[in-house]
């Protein structure tokens, strides 16, 4: 199997480490919170042998990348230009094609929006493109936890430094504890009880031995990369909604035209973090050239580690089809 040499690029005046392997048409591949470069390490390979370039960055503010000091630097504006800029650096004048999970996701849909010329296709693992936000998550979520009583973690997240004290202070435990919330293996409504002053971690467990997706090197790996970069960057993501919101004012009622493709997990809760709202049918009507929204039985939040091989051969799949459609 190919394997990936690390690399430095730079891109919108910042300097971003990735594991690049392979040569052909540029595929980037973007991590979300709270992951790293690594978090593609079954995919990146198979997609290079495929006759790919392949480029999985650690985003700003992770492991190898540069990691900005202010808050804004972590903003909407910044990251899908950063992505951007890897596309100009890597793809010999042509646009890339961007695969992302979590808020990665989120990133690779709203660069197809605001950068189109830049993005062949998007894929998206997790996080469905559901339309232009009019309001941050926040405060749409607001009436189901904050006014209610309920603990939200975007909410814990938005106040500096509270919680990355909390994680750094043992971050072997943050690893198992808060992947293992969101994972496949969860049992129903873990956490989901909190009331709002309590701490991330409070009444999550910590497998040890982890479910065997995410054995201990790999868990130790992430330990270090965190232990390397801190969390200030990662966190700062969230804590950029209301810019974002503004921001991407202009693009209200825009839609995602490229190809595209969504995988998603049926035990993920991004998909019932709306009540009642249906976010598999919303991307559909937002992306007109989705060619598939496929849905993994029993899979968590982290698809593409959980379900690697499955994850893997879907995104060759819909490769292969997007090199078919372009040579017709």
């Amino acid at each position: 199997m190919i394997q990936p040499a690390f690399r430095t690029i730079a891109a919108n005046g910042i300097t971003l480490r990735a594991a690049v392997a392979g040569e052909g048409p540029l595929v980037v591949l973007v991590h979300g919170f709270p992951e790293s470069w690594a978090a593609w390490r079954h995919q990146i390979g198979p997609i290079a042998a495929a006759g790919y370039r392949v480029c999985a960055i650690d985003c700003r503010g992770y492991g190898g990348s540069d990691k900005p000091d202010a808050v804004e630097a972590y903003d909407l504006e910044s990251m899908t230009a950063d992505i951007a800029g890897v596309v100009d650096a890597l793809g010999g004048g042509e646009p890339g094609i961007l695969i992302g999970h979590d808020w990665g996701a989120y990133l690779v849909w709203h660069t197809a929006l605001l950068h189109p010329d830049r993005v062949r296709a998007v894929a998206a693992l997790s996080v469905p493109f559901i339309g232009v936000a009019e309001v941050a998550l926040i405060d749409a979520l607001k009436p189901v936890y904050a006014d209610r009583g309920r603990f939200f973690y975007q909410d814990y997240f938005q106040t500096p430094g509270i919680a990355e004290v909390e994680a750094e202070a043992d971050l072997d435990a943050f690893v198992r504890r808060f992947y293992f919330w969101l994972a496949g293996e969860a049992p129903d409504g873990l956490g989901d009880d909190r009331a709002a002053d309590s701490r991330l971690l409070d009444g999550l467990p910590g497998p040890d031995p982890f479910p065997a997706w995410l054995p201990d090197a790999d868990i130790a790996y992430l330990v270090g990369e965190f232990r390397r970069s801190g969390l200030w960057g990662p966190l700062n993501r969230y804590r950029n909604q209301h810019r974002d919101v503004a921001y991407l004012a202009p693009w209200r009622g825009r839609t995602i035209d490229q190809p595209a493709l969504y995988i998603g997990g049926t035990r993920d809760i991004v998909l019932s973090m709306l009540p009642g709202f249906d976010m598999i049918a919303a991307m559909r009507a937002q992306v007109p050239n989705l060619s598939d929204a496929i849905l993994l039985d029993g899979c968590g939040h982290w698809t593409q580690q959980e379900r690697p091989d499955a994850v893997t051969a879907a995104l060759l799949s819909w490769l292969k089809e997007l090199k078919e459609g372009q040579t017709q």
